[in-house]
């Protein structure tokens, strides 16, 4: 933040200075609301209730949002839980209407609205956004001078490096053992952005700013089906999900969205919430729509390869050509006028947008290859882990442990560890969900690894469970090949 304080009360000051206690305490707040609430038994999926989210709030008192995480913690657990809380505080400007007209569903709807949420959002919202964005200044290199044509120049080398790129993510969805389990996660990764596509972009369509004002819009009118519900861009992705047998609704997979994917939906949301950084916002677009159009044909390349005719690719086949005229619009009809107009004062911030996305996009991608390639062979971690628990037992190893009891029908909302850990259950039975995988039960004597980083749920399906989580680690698991 850098607003002067000295002038300010001290109360002021406390509000806007990052992690102070009344931040911290503001942060608890927002979060109490019941809406936020812990997930419960039969809540993975959260069906019919766009304004559900669970943000696992029983941990808040132990984590440190103040100042910037660095890249490599940008998949830790105060990043999957900072992204929660700016999503939904974002999306609290968004309207979301009750599925049903019953009398819950209204109360659930002004609780979301509600202004004790909205300002408290407000005052935390600097403070959440500065954590998990503010390694980008220090990360992005913008030195050099920029002009309109300097700037064309780099941009076109960087859409014939798009077109070469290999597509990463739809290669390890290829080689996946369980092709559909990961490239239903992958489409899971897509939703938390693409079921309401577009709604960044609204928010920097008011006020008046001349000839790109009216440019903006005509992207804004082809992402909405030009008025024709039918060929709005996030229906077209709703008839993507269902396709392949997924629940086209808002959230309904909340619990499955990785942090990094959700930091890919909030950054466009965080550029476009501070109109100081609307040039941010057309360097980030530009990128969007260039590399779009190359991976959305790989994107329904790879869903016709794993899902044969009965996926329905409408989405990624429309983008592949609208993305390329999108691309050229940004370019000849955004970016030029405003370089035109305002030159050296915004072109490192266009630059900036520009590389900011493509950071946050290399690591999202990353982080998702990352989460196959665990849930794909979960049944080689459970069976190094059996023999990791023997050397335990035979005195090889002395690594700090934590226990746990837990009750019939408790769940723990989908989290990360920041370091590797194993799962050992002592006694009763548990339902565990390697998120994007198959859902194992473990009972008495079962174990499995559950690697630093990983998003994965469970609930209690027995009276009374114990189970131990001894701490790996990370030297080991890498001498093992086991640290996705």
């Amino acid at each position: 933040m850098t607003m002067n304080l000295s002038a300010a009360s001290p109360l002021l000051q406390d509000l806007l200075r990052s992690g102070s206690p009344l931040v911290k305490e503001c942060i608890q707040l927002y979060a109490s609301s019941p809406l936020f609430r812990n997930a419960e038994p039969d809540e993975l999926l959260i069906h019919d209730d766009p304004y559900r989210r669970p943000v696992r709030t029983d941990d808040l008192p132990y984590l440190d949002f103040s100042g910037p995480l660095r890249r490599e913690d940008l998949t830790s657990y105060p990043a999957l839980v900072a992204h929660r809380m700016l999503l939904n505080i974002y999306e609290a400007d968004l309207l979301f209407l009750p599925r049903n007209n019953g009398g819950r569903d209204w109360e659930a709807f002004r609780a979301f609205y509600d202004d004790r949420s909205r300002i408290l959002g407000e005052i935390i919202r600097g403070t959440l956004e500065d954590h998990v964005f503010g390694f980008l200044r220090e990360e992005v290199e913008t030195s050099g001078r920029w002009s309109a044509a300097a700037l064309r120049e780099y941009f076109l080398t960087l859409d014939e490096e798009a077109q070469r790129a290999e597509p990463t993510v739809t290669e390890a969805i290829l080689r996946a053992s369980g092709r559909r389990k990961a490239a239903t996660f992958f489409l899971l990764q897509l939703a938390s952005d693409y079921l309401s596509e577009a709604s960044a972009m609204g928010r920097n369509l008011l006020g008046a700013y001349g000839a790109p004002q009216s440019e903006l819009f005509k992207i804004l009118i082809d992402e909405y089906g030009y008025g024709v519900h039918g060929s709005k861009h996030s229906t077209l992705f709703e008839e993507t999900m269902a396709s392949v047998g997924l629940v086209p609704q808002i959230h309904t997979y909340w619990q499955l969205y990785l942090s990094t994917s959700l930091s890919l939906t909030n950054y466009f949301h965080y550029v476009s919430r501070h109109h100081a950084h609307f040039f941010k916002y057309l360097g980030a677009l530009y990128y969007t729509e260039v590399t779009l159009a190359h991976a959305c044909a790989h994107h329904a390349r790879m869903l016709r390869a794993v899902f044969g005719e009965q996926a329905c690719t409408r989405y990624f086949d429309e983008h592949v050509h609208i993305d390329k005229h999108h691309g050229r619009m940004v370019f000849d009809k955004l970016l030029v006028p405003v370089l035109e107009r305002y030159g050296d004062t915004v072109v490192e911030d266009i630059v900036r947008g520009h590389e900011e996305f493509r950071a946050l996009q290399e690591i999202a991608d990353r982080d998702l290859i990352a989460q196959i390639a665990w849930t794909d062979r979960v049944d080689e971690y459970s069976a190094t882990a059996r023999r990791l628990i023997d050397e335990i037992d035979q005195g090889k190893h002395r690594w700090p442990s934590d226990t746990f009891v837990e009750y019939l029908d408790e769940r723990s909302t989908t989290h990360v560890h920041d370091e590797h850990r194993l799962l050992v259950i002592e006694s009763g039975q548990m339902k565990f969900w390697p998120a994007g995988g198959e859902p194992l039960i473990l009972g008495p004597g079962d174990t499995t690894i559950i690697p630093r980083r990983r998003l994965h749920g469970s609930v209690i399906l027995s009276e009374r469970c114990v189970y131990h989580q001894p701490v790996v680690p990370h030297d080991v698991m890498t001498g093992i090949g086991l640290a996705v």
